[in-house]
């Protein structure tokens, strides 16, 4: 597995985490890396950069996140789906070093591996969706 592969599928661990516990992700994250726990690995860079990035624009991402679904609201994705959206679309509209089409790609192999067997074939239309909207988005 890829080191951003990895970091991506970390990041997925500290928001899902901190949604089903119903705690602060920030204070999650920086509990995991100063004491990985359960994991027992460091939190990578890039998994901090994506939840901070997450955080950081968190309500842009899902304001599109529930324009673009059409009748999905956040509250009834599953809560992998969610955080995998979140994380796509924090890598397609805010972080230029990935390719869109890579940020899609990642999200629907963790998708594929981690959620339902509809997940997948949702998380790329969502995503590709944001993608093919994203000059307007960012304009």
């Amino acid at each position: 597995m890829a080191a951003r592969t990895k970091a991506r599928k970390r990041a997925l661990d500290v928001l899902f985490e901190a949604e089903q516990r119903r705690v602060d992700p920030a204070t999650l994250l920086a509990e995991r890396v100063t004491d990985p726990g359960v994991a027992q690995t460091a939190v990578p860079q890039y998994a901090v950069d994506i939840v901070e990035g997450v955080l950081a624009h968190r309500d842009r991402i899902d304001e599109l996140l529930e324009t673009y679904s059409h009748g999905w609201t956040l509250d009834r994705m599953p809560a992998v789906d969610r955080a995998l959206l979140r994380i796509g679309g924090w890598e397609i509209l805010f972080n230029d070093d990935v390719p869109d089409v890579v940020a899609v790609d990642e999200a629907v192999d963790l998708a594929r591996s981690l959620s339902t067997d509809d997940s997948p074939s949702f998380v790329n239309g969502l995503l590709a969706r944001i993608v093919e909207m994203k000059p307007t988005i960012t304009a």
